[in-house]
């Protein structure tokens, strides 16, 4: 079990290396700490208290706790300076006096220990975490650290309002246009009946491994080697369907690609699918934003207010655009209230797209398009939305 009080990510040096903090005199819970970083590919530093010494003597590779020395005059702690400490609840009120950060971990092991939540909020912890249940979470977490990623990408799911609603060429368009402002960017086909995002670039044919490799993948997956091992198209990187048999991929597996995903920074855009199943409220669950594509007419807004309900189940930031031409009475903003959605605009209509498709050039081409200018803008929010809240994002 894992919980969260604050939202805010561990604090890294500029996106490089860093160890993380191990602080209990619990060997048992050492032992299982130090098997979990060992299994993320992190070698921790680890003590009984709060370390004085910035970065103090690492522990032996049996795990043998350091003491902390005094303190140098003017300097930081490695409890200030390591990228994410793990405290073990049985030293927890032994480091309530310690300098507030970001990226603490309270971990314990007694699920039925209510008071574990106040002896968190004591330390300023951002998360409660309950072994053996968050032993996955956390190895994720440590991974962060160990891959060396400053912020993770800022992720961003598109879904359709019903079906024909456009929502796979606007995330297409989404990422070309996030690739051509120079962001390392990745497309995700979320759908696997929707025919393959990548014949939508034009690259049915390109090199590169598609969902089925990553079926039978189970815990970590390195995020460098999932980007180069997938087919690269219009300056991005796409994760799409082939052409064979549809090969179900377990929702483990999806959230530990769509995590190594996230842990490379830049941006992710995934194209969803209407149908909620385990998988896609795996990819809901790491998605920042969500646009909700409706086209103005009335039934499809019917149709996206149900979507909508489904979504808003497993995520908080739900967004609508608009895309016309307008019934009567209706206009994006009024498309907008009816749903009860934060307006994302009007997604404009590009003549010659389903020409240019055909000849293999993707949605967002053209940089001066109206389409393109578009997606300019929202990256141009978004990015701006995270960095003002020290969010993810790149």
């Amino acid at each position: 079990m894992t919980g969260t009080i604050t939202h805010d990510p561990p604090p890294t040096a500029g996106g490089r290396q860093g160890a993380p903090l191990i602080v209990t005199e619990d060997t048992e819970l050492l032992d299982d700490l130090l098997r979990l970083c060992a299994a993320a590919g992190a070698t921790p530093e680890v003590h009984h208290s709060v370390p004085a010494t910035p970065h103090a003597t690492p522990s032996a590779p049996t795990g043998t706790a350091t003491s902390p020395a005094p303190p140098a005059s003017g300097r930081r702690t490695g409890w200030e300076t390591a990228p994410l400490v793990l405290v073990g609840d049985d030293v927890a009120r032994r480091v309530r006096g310690a300098v507030r950060r970001r990226g603490v971990v309270l971990v314990g092991r007694d699920q039925d220990d209510s008071g574990i939540w106040q002896r968190a909020v004591e330390i300023g912890a951002d998360h409660v975490l309950m072994l053996p249940d968050g032993e996955q979470w956390l190895v994720d977490r440590i991974a962060d650290v160990a891959e060396g990623v400053g912020r993770p990408a800022l992720t961003v799911g598109v879904i359709g309002g019903r079906g024909g609603a456009g929502a796979s060429t606007l995330a297409c368009a989404l990422a070309v246009t996030s690739a051509r402002e120079g962001l390392r960017s990745l497309l995700v086909d979320a759908d696997p009946m929707g025919g393959g995002l990548d014949v939508l670039l034009g690259g049915e044919t390109a090199d590169g491994l598609r969902w089925p490799a990553f079926a039978a993948s189970r815990g970590r997956v390195g995020g460098g080697a999932l980007e180069e091992s997938l087919p690269e198209l219009h300056s991005l990187r796409v994760l799409s369907w082939d052409r064979g048999d549809c090969v179900a991929v377990p929702a483990q597996a999806v959230r530990a690609v769509l995590a190594a995903a996230r842990r490379r920074g830049g941006t992710v855009v995934v194209d969803l699918p209407r149908r909620i199943d385990d998988g896609v409220a795996e990819v809901l669950a790491q998605l920042d934003i969500g646009v909700l594509v409706v086209p103005a007419e009335l039934r499809a807004v019917a149709a996206s207010g149900r979507v909508a309900a489904a979504v808003g189940m497993v995520l908080r930031d739900l967004r609508v655009a608009v895309r016309g031409p307008y019934a009567s009475g209706l206009d994006d903003r009024e498309v907008a209230r009816l749903l009860g959605l934060p307006l994302v605009g009007e997604v404009p209509v590009e003549s010659g797209l389903l020409r240019a498709t055909e000849s293999k050039r993707p949605p967002g081409t053209p940089s001066r398009g109206p389409l393109a200018r578009f997606c300019r803008g929202f990256w141009e929010r978004a990015l701006a939305e995270t960095d003002g809240r020290g969010g993810s994002g790149s």
